[in-house]
């Protein structure tokens, strides 16, 4: 399954500590307002996967995905796929996609930045839910 992404990619800046700073409860609004700006073919399947916001990715996730500690990590696809999950055994738990909040603020300038790189995001896990891996996110221009 090939996925076509309906906006172009905006590049990864540098980490700048204190960029953009937001109440949660703004950040959520914009998440919130991000998510409805996806294309509503894509959208459709965020029905069945719960989407949290969390300030920051916690040192033992970095670890366990193999990033050092100063990378940016904006959002995490938890769960089964949509090629791994069956009728007959459904999954435990719904997958998740989780935004991380402060990586997040410290890459963008502005709150179209951020409203744009949080919609970016989701697709990225989206594309995962799809069976999509970083590699072809990234010939996609995604990654």
């Amino acid at each position: 399954m090939q996925l076509t992404l309906p906006f172009p990619l905006i590049k990864k800046q540098a980490m700048k500590p204190g960029r953009l700073r937001l109440s949660p409860q703004a950040f959520d609004k914009i998440v919130e307002q991000a998510i409805a700006r996806i294309p509503r073919p894509i959208r459709r399947h965020l029905d069945n996967i719960v989407i949290v916001v969390e300030a920051r990715p916690s040192k033992a996730l970095l670890k366990e995905m193999g990033l050092p500690p100063d990378e940016p990590l904006l959002g995490l696809f938890e769960g089964d796929g949509l090629l791994e999950q069956s009728p007959t055994a459904p999954s435990l738990y719904p997958a998740t996609i989780t935004i991380f909040e402060e990586p997040l603020m410290q890459s963008c300038a502005s709150i179209a930045e951020l409203t744009r790189q949080i919609e970016i995001t989701v697709v990225h896990e989206v594309a995962h839910f799809f069976g999509i891996d970083e590699e072809r996110l990234v010939e996609l221009g995604y990654g």
